[in-house]
C-alpha cells in the first residue's frame, strides 16, 4: 500500500499583486495574475508530483506555474481565475493520496527577525540574489522562515494583503521557506503579525 506524506496543502484564495508577480517572475510554467487562486500541494516520495499534476490538470480548468522535484519532496502550484476549479483539483489529489486536508503537516515558524533602518551595505547584499522588489537603505526588513517550506507563500500573500509593504523575496522550496518584506517599521509589523498568524491559524498534523 502506498505511504503519501502531505507536507504541504496551501489554498490562496486570490493573489495579490506582488506575490502574483513574484511566482510569475520565478516560476517555469503557466503565469499567475493577480486576482487569480492558487493551491501549493507539496508530497513526498518527490516522484508522486507528477502524477499529482496530472490528476489535477485532468479533474478541473486550472494551469500549473511549479512543478519541482527535490531531493526528497515534490512541490506543485496549480492556479486559475475560480476558485471552485482550484479546489476540485486539490479534491482530486487528495483522493488519489488518500488522504484529506487535515492531513497536511502543520506549518511552523521556525523564526521570526526584524532589522530597522536596514544598512545600505547589508541592503545591496539582499538585492543581489532578490527576485522581488529592491530593497531600500532606511527601511525595516523582516525575513520569516516557515517550515514546511511552501506555507510561505500564503504567508507572502497574507502579509500584501494586511499593509503597505514590498516583497523583496520568497523561497518557497526545501525544507525551510523564508520570505523577506520591506517598508516602514509599523507597515512591516502589521504585514509580519498577519503573515504569522496566517501560518499559526493553519491545521495540520
Amino acid at each position: 500500500m502506498d505511504n503519501f506524506q502531505l507536507r504541504t496543502y496551501a489554498f490562496v484564495d486570490r493573489m495579490q499583486p506582488q506575490a502574483a508577480a513574484h511566482v510569475a517572475a520565478t516560476c517555469q510554467g503557466d503565469v499567475p495574475v493577480a486576482g487569480m487562486s492558487e493551491l501549493y500541494i507539496e508530497v513526498a516520495p518527490g516522484n508522486e508530483i507528477f502524477r499529482c499534476a496530472d490528476i489535477a490538470l485532468k479533474a478541473a480548468d486550472v494551469r500549473p506555474a511549479l512543478q519541482v522535484v527535490e531531493r526528497e519532496f515534490g512541490l506543485l502550484e496549480i492556479h486559475s481565475r475560480t476558485q471552485a476549479e482550484v479546489l476540485a483539483a486539490g479534491q482530486a489529489v487528495l483522493e488519489h493520496l488518500k488522504l484529506t486536508e487535515a492531513d497536511r503537516v502543520k506549518p511552523k515558524v521556525a523564526s521570526s527577525m526584524f532589522v530597522t533602518n536596514v544598512n545600505p551595505y547589508q541592503a545591496q547584499l539582499i538585492n543581489k540574489w532578490r527576485k522581488g522588489n529592491l530593497l531600500i537603505p532606511g527601511q525595516s526588513l523582516y525575513v520569516l522562515e516557515v517550515s514546511p517550506a511552501a506555507y510561505v507563500s500564503l504567508a507572502a500573500n497574507e502579509a500584501e494583503k494586511a499593509a503597505d509593504i514590498t516583497i523583496v523575496e520568497v523561497r518557497a522550496l526545501g525544507r525551510f521557506g523564508r520570505l523577506f518584506i520591506s517598508g516602514t517599521e509599523s507597515d512591516v509589523q502589521a504585514a509580519a503579525a498577519a503573515a504569522i498568524s496566517c501560518i499559526e491559524q493553519l491545521e495540520g498534523k
